[in-house]
């Protein structure tokens, strides 16, 4: 298994990063925007080999749960089971770990052989490169990230249509095929090692969509960082800030040669290869609301008021959000999909109605936790004013009391707040309404995965006396998505 020793050494490889505001990192391993998160993976790497971990992380046969494919219930359970642990110690913050990495890896080869599977030549080569490209990140735990590949705004808004894809194919050969363009916004490019660029980039490669595994690393890529979160450096009153800040950033791309063993064909829908991927991302907003929940209860002790009406309500409403997600993962699990190649998937229908469940929810999460502690939250002092002279002992007759320090208090004041107050959250927050299409996109998965139309409204009418027509709603599943806020330049005269 990769050490994290290992991974920090593969980012010091000529990379070309810079973060707006903050221009060129030299390496990211050591940049103050960028070291903590490196840290992180690091971690991640490592606490494979920690005892305490091995039960969480390990399968039966002894191979680690991030890079099992599965073929039954129980291994999506196991696997769940270790996605919940790990979401849960960045409060959900750091959603695209190697592990995801190995999904879309799963989601490429899924994608490919609904294609190419039981063809010839070529196209039978997709699936045996798929495949070892899987197999490839199982072994050596390289950090693949996801870029659905959709054109920035600027792209999308050029008069001609035939300009408008994000990603263009400039020159084929032995060695590849040559790119040019920009994808936009995708998680953690500063920090993984490949980029899949989805099929939405817009490029076709023998009448098929292409998509493509692009080194970060490879000559001609440049990554764009967005601003870091604005935050207090100060990692007492910015716990979750300081540490857990993903960078989401474009993708440029200046003539480069992708291998043709990195470029497969699929369906122009990117939705296949992120079959795997919806269920990790579930786990990660999960992990944001038991976060949310754990942070409630230990406001709700430390402010006095577990035995208040009003609170107890409050998180009576916090524990139904938690558990009505936790239980769609859990019919997600229990009562897959299989697919054509004999994996095990999540059913899609439990997961699209956990998102949506999640989304409509995570306001008010928020909410709750912002009103549960008081005015207190607002007012917090940090170490740094306990520890001045001037107002220690003031601060301790405001803060400290019922078993608490002013110190204990007001730390835990500071991580509810850098939870639901801070720059970070509100990024995140507005990244997840974007990233897959937020509540409008989660219910058209929903009713293209339902498969209960003509049973259920045919059950019903046996309670007719008397025949009835029967009922064919394949309509309902099958009428086309509508297109989520088309983009067009403006005409002639208009601004």
């Amino acid at each position: 298994m990769r050490t994290g020793a290992d991974y920090r050494n593969s980012l010091r490889d000529g990379r070309r990063v810079f973060i707006l505001g903050e221009g060129r990192v030299d390496d990211v391993t050591t940049h103050p925007a960028t070291r903590a998160m490196v840290e992180q993976y690091v971690a991640w790497y490592d606490r494979h080999a920690d005892p305490a971990w091995k039960e969480t992380l390990f399968g039966p046969a002894g191979g680690p749960l991030d890079y099992l494919v599965p073929k039954t219930p129980d291994d999506l359970v196991r696997m769940g089971r270790c996605f919940s642990a790990t979401t849960f110690l960045s409060a959900g913050n750091i959603t695209h770990t190697p592990a995801y990495g190995h999904l879309i890896a799963l989601g490429v080869l899924h994608a490919v052989g609904l294609r190419h599977r039981g063809a010839e030549g070529a196209s039978a080569g997709q699936v045996a490169n798929a495949e070892a490209y899987r197999a490839e990140i199982a072994r050596t735990g390289r950090f693949l990230t996801f870029a659905a590949g959709a054109a920035p705004i600027g792209f999308r808004l050029r008069e001609d249509p035939a300009d408008r894809v994000a990603i263009r194919i400039v020159g084929r050969s032995e060695a590849g095929v040559t790119l040019r363009g920009k994808i936009g916004m995708h998680t953690s490019p500063a920090f993984a090692e490949d980029v899949y660029i989805g099929a939405v980039n817009g490029a076709d490669l023998d009448g098929h969509r292409a998509t493509f595994v692009v080194p970060v690393n490879a000559s001609g890529v440049t990554v764009v960082c967005r601003h870091r979160a604005t935050r207090d450096d100060n990692p007492v009153t910015s716990p979750l800030s300081t540490r857990f800040d993903e960078l989401d950033g474009q993708m440029w791309l200046d003539d480069v040669v992708v291998p043709w063993n990195r470029v497969f064909l699929t369906d122009q829908s990117p939705e296949p290869v992120a079959r795997w991927l919806f269920w990790h991302q579930l786990y990660c907003w999960l992990s944001k609301a038991e976060f949310t929940l754990g942070l409630a209860l230990a406001c709700a002790q430390a402010m006095g008021l577990s035995r208040h009406e009003l609170t107890l309500d409050y998180l009576l409403d916090l524990i139904t959000d938690v558990q009505t997600v936790r239980a769609c993962q859990t019919a997600a699990e229990r009562d897959p999909e299989p697919t054509p190649d004999g994996y095990c998937s999540p059913n899609q229908s439990h997961l699209a109605a956990g998102s949506i469940a999640m989304l409509k929810a995570r306001r008010r999460m928020a909410e709750i936790l912002r009103i549960l502690p008081g005015s207190s939250l607002v007012v917090a002092p940090s170490d740094r004013d306990l520890a001045d002279a001037a107002l220690a002992r003031g601060l301790e007759e405001s803060f400290a009391g019922g078993g608490y320090t002013a110190h204990q208090r007001a730390a835990l004041l500071q991580l509810a707040w850098d939870h639901v107050g801070s720059a970070l959250d509100h990024r995140e927050h507005v990244f997840e309404l974007h990233a897959n299409g937020g509540e409008f996109a989660w219910r058209g998965r929903l009713r293209r995965s339902f498969d209960r139309y003509n049973e259920l409204a045919n059950a019903v009418l046996k309670h007719i006396d008397g025949p009835m027509p029967a009922v064919n709603l394949d309509a309902v599943r099958e009428a086309p998505l509508a297109a989520r806020r088309p983009v067009a330049p403006p005409r002639p005269g208009e601004r």
